[in-house]
């Protein structure tokens, strides 16, 4: 077992070596995880309320807490509008880099959508909200979806296609006709209607979306296990006594996830434009919730008078895209035997 565990992180430092080596894998990985980490802290960075607000000698934290409006003194209205305040010489306010929220409308400007200006850095959408800001808002729907997608898609075809090639005969012979049956199925047709009557959350969709796209992972799968069910490691553990439980979840499992790892940052990247394409068509995450896809839509609409509803939703996507792309090269290298 030691020895097992020995070789195993000699093989795993020596493909971290290759990826480390790679040094486009690496910058991507680390702009990436700086955009993941921005979209998920965004109401810190885009937000129509401070960050820190001191009124009348107290404190107060807008970002992460609700105050009535009484307590700024308003009376006519239930919504405190924090810009409106009047601070006094010893007050002060700390407001995010941007400061809209995915949902306010610029009521400044007189005709939506408008032109990027140094109120709003990439302009405002067709109701006159804050493009930069939903363009970071909904990165964090994108990544959320792409990545539940994909982790339940390797859970399930991992499950079904390590049974069907590990136990072989009539459970394979069974589970592929089933498989082959709904690869057959139009099944973004089939989605769009599902989507349709449900009028899904952003967990539905992740729901809906994984009832299809566990096929093709399970075929990978599938073919590992058969080719790795009769090696001699297998052969040796079974010799010993080993369980079925134990022979694949210790030795053949950990043998068979090659490319689906290597095929992770291609199929995450798929689910991003596939989120993207529900949402253009409006069959994605319901309104208003910020999404690139949305502002595509509202771009093809208004192509005429809107470029830049056309120009950084399309770059955000292409920036992402390659950033998961350079990733995927990365990881393909790094698990590659030849390149070890």
């Amino acid at each position: 077992m030691i020895e097992k565990l020995i070789i195993r992180n000699e093989l795993s430092r020596k493909r971290w070596k290759v990826f480390k080596h790679n040094k486009a894998a690496i910058i991507s990985s680390v702009i990436l995880i700086l955009l993941a980490l921005a979209t998920f802290i965004s109401p810190f960075l885009a937000n129509s309320r401070p960050l820190i607000l001191k009124y009348q000698e107290q404190y107060y934290f807008p970002v992460v807490k609700d105050y009535t409006a009484d307590r700024f003194g308003i009376t006519d209205s239930l919504d405190v509008n924090y810009r409106s305040l009047k601070l006094s010489d010893k007050d002060f306010a700390i407001w995010p880099v941007i400061q809209w929220d995915p949902f306010e409308s610029n009521a400044k400007v007189e005709n939506y959508p408008s032109r990027p200006t140094s109120a709003n850095y990439m302009g405002t959408d067709d109701r006159g909200r804050d493009v930069l800001t939903r363009l970071l808002y909904g990165f964090k729907y994108s990544i959320t979806y792409a990545v539940a997608v994909w982790f339940i898609s390797l859970s399930i075809g991992t499950i079904l296609g390590g049974t069907m090639g590990f136990f072989g005969g009539k459970i394979d012979f069974i589970g592929q006709r089933f498989v082959e049956i709904l690869s057959t199925v139009p099944s973004f047709f089939l989605l769009i209607i599902l989507i349709s009557i449900f009028s899904p959350s952003l967990w539905m969709l992740i729901f809906i979306s994984c009832i299809f796209s566990w096929i093709n992972i399970s075929y990978y799968v599938r073919g590992e296990f058969l080719k790795n069910r009769n090696r001699e490691f297998v052969e040796a553990a079974r010799s010993l006594g080993a369980s079925n439980t134990s022979i694949i979840f210790k030795h053949i499992l950990p043998n068979s996830l090659t490319p689906i790892i290597t095929f992770a940052p291609f199929t995450i990247a798929a689910e991003i434009v596939g989120l993207a394409g529900l949402d253009y068509l409006g069959f994605g995450l319901q309104v208003p919730t910020p999404s690139w896809g949305e502002l595509l839509s509202q771009a093809q609409k208004n192509y005429t008078i809107a470029w830049w509803l056309a120009l950084y939703p399309s770059l955000a996507l292409f920036i992402v895209l390659t950033l998961l792309n350079l990733i995927g090269q990365g990881v393909r290298d790094a698990m590659d035997p030849n390149m070890i």
